[in-house]
């Protein structure tokens, strides 16, 4: 799936800030991956991936909000912005590689920003002027759902328009795509579910105070190696060193940052079934 949000030269490179995650999640850059954490900053170039119950927040620069759902890939190839005028210019490109995805204006701040959206899902090109879509790329189909807006569609080279609210379009795999149809809220609601974050999931977000203790050592390499392996399976671990009034050094192993303390409990229990038998909330 592409995102493409267009507008006019002269612009200036931009970031993507993460306001939240529920771990297990990854970024991508220079050929490398780490573990998507809260209030990291995402750049042009950057490929996010989410595991299994994972969602992701992230917040543009004008305030809208980009959601991701579990098991989705999402790539940053483009991301520009300028103001003219009093006006916020934008431009970026996301290409959503698999999963459900949301994009939704006035999320964090109500600036008047230009956009325009192109939202490739596979086979299916939905181009947006508008605040709010849904869409979602699986083995059987590929689906966008205009929530609020104005979006035209492209899909094996025919042209259509959807401008009212709760219309969707499917194209199945290796069959005719289905006529446009309106969808009920409520299934937009369940839809919508796919990409929400919602607190006592495990939800780590900016300014969150609560976290999980992983490990407590005093082998440092023990230590190190437990954060790795944290990370490498999605979890934002990091390590500190004490000294106590004799000068021995102890480590702890931890991840910071849950909103509620029902997240870190969640996140703990996670842990634990991945081998970390002494993580807990706190």
């Amino acid at each position: 799936m592409v995102l493409l949000i267009s507008a006019l030269p002269s612009f200036a490179a931009q970031t993507l800030v993460v306001e939240g995650v529920i771990s297990p999640a990854w970024v991508e850059r220079g050929g490398k991956r780490e573990p998507l954490a809260s209030g990291m900053t995402l750049n042009a170039g950057d490929k996010v991936h989410t595991g299994p119950g994972s969602r992701t927040l992230l917040r543009m620069a004008e305030g809208s909000a980009v959601k991701l759902g579990e098991n989705a890939t999402l790539a940053v190839d483009d991301l520009l912005q300028k103001r003219d005028g009093g006006k916020t210019l934008v431009n970026a490109t996301f290409d959503v590689v698999r999963g459900a995805f949301r994009f939704t204006t006035g999320v964090f701040a109500k600036d008047p920003a230009q956009r325009n959206i192109k939202v490739k899902i596979a086979t299916v090109t939905a181009g947006i002027r508008g605040t709010d879509v849904w869409g979602r790329s699986t083995a059987k189909e590929d689906l966008v759902c205009l929530i609020e807006g104005r979006i035209s569609v492209d899909h094996g080279g025919k042209q259509f328009s959807m401008a009212e609210p709760l219309l969707f379009f499917v194209a199945p795999r290796n069959q005719p795509p289905k006529p446009v149809a309106s969808v009920s809220k409520e299934q937009v609601d369940q839809w919508s579910e796919e990409t929400e974050m919602r607190d006592g999931n495990g939800a780590a977000r900016r300014g969150g105070r609560y976290r999980v203790d992983v490990l407590a050592t005093r082998e440092e390499n023990a230590a190190l190696q437990a954060r790795v392996k944290a990370q490498e399976a999605g979890f934002p671990a990091r390590v500190d060193s004490r000294q106590d009034s004799y000068g021995s050094e102890s480590y702890e192993v931890h991840i910071a940052g849950f909103a509620t303390a029902k997240d870190a409990a969640v996140a703990a229990a996670k842990l634990k079934a991945l081998g970390f038998a002494e993580a807990r909330a706190r």
